[in-house]
């Protein structure tokens, strides 16, 4: 692979005394999109809360950029670059879109900061927010909405976007847009791992595929050389890849 931004060594990691992650291997290269795919309960959304600091890793390395950033808090890691969208709505629809992203650069410790960033960087990528700033979040479309979350996650100029589902309830025409949005952030040199429901859609989309099975890396590689695996292929057809929920 390309030169790496962030490595999981093998990485014991699950809720309660539920192991899901059973020693997980993975490469997310730097300034590319790279897709997690696999069945249900395979650890994809597990790999990126963990990530995230979310779930404690009970064993292994999370290196981003050579540090190993196991037990960080979830502040620090957005101080470091890291950003996380996660699966689902994650706004507070009775506030303002404006205040919704406010929000976001809380850790920043600067409104001043905050908004001028807003201005720049959130409504710079999506205009239609600045046009309903005023507005309730609530209000907003399911695209518009998601369009807020990753706004919001982009007021901390991360280098590793962390999103999860980005197409959930979204129409086919939002759902292309949304990819067509992380290509940009990938040209603009943010690196993004996500997971998506429509697995083939989302490996048309990106530099490199990855695969999970039974919490463990089955399969890396570039995008279309995992598109064209053999194996995979067979999952696509069968649907077990589809499948949504968490994992």
């Amino acid at each position: 692979m390309a030169d790496v931004l962030l490595r999981m060594e093998a990485v014991v990691a699950g809720y309660g005394t539920t192991t899901v992650l059973h020693g997980t291997d993975l490469e997310v290269p730097r300034n590319a999109i790279s897709t997690l795919i696999g069945p249900n309960g395979a650890g994809k959304s597990t790999a990126l809360k963990a990530i995230f600091g979310m779930l404690p890793v009970r064993s292994g390395r999370i290196r981003y950029d050579g540090d190993d950033v196991v037990g960080l808090s979830q502040v620090e890691l957005l101080r470091r670059g890291i950003s996380y969208v996660p699966q689902g709505r994650n706004i507070f629809p009775r506030m303002t879109v404006r205040a919704n992203l406010e929000l976001g650069g809380v850790s920043l410790g600067d409104l001043a900061l905050t908004r001028r960033r807003i201005d720049e960087i959130a409504f710079e990528l999506f205009p239609v927010l600045r046009q309903k700033a005023a507005g309730q979040a609530g209000s907003l479309s399911g695209g518009e909405q998601k369009m807020l979350e990753i706004g919001r996650a982009m007021l901390l100029e991360p280098r590793l976007l962390l999103i999860d589902e980005p197409s959930v309830g979204l129409a086919p025409i939002l759902v292309q847009q949304v990819f067509a949005l992380l290509r940009d952030l990938r040209d603009r040199g943010v690196t993004v791992l996500m997971i998506e429901q429509n697995a083939k859609r989302a490996l048309e989309t990106s530099d490199y595929g990855l695969v999970l099975q039974q919490g463990r890396l089955a399969l890396a590689g570039t995008a279309a050389e995992v598109l064209e695996h053999p194996e995979i292929g067979h999952l696509f057809l069968g649907g077990v890849i589809h499948a949504t929920g968490s994992g």
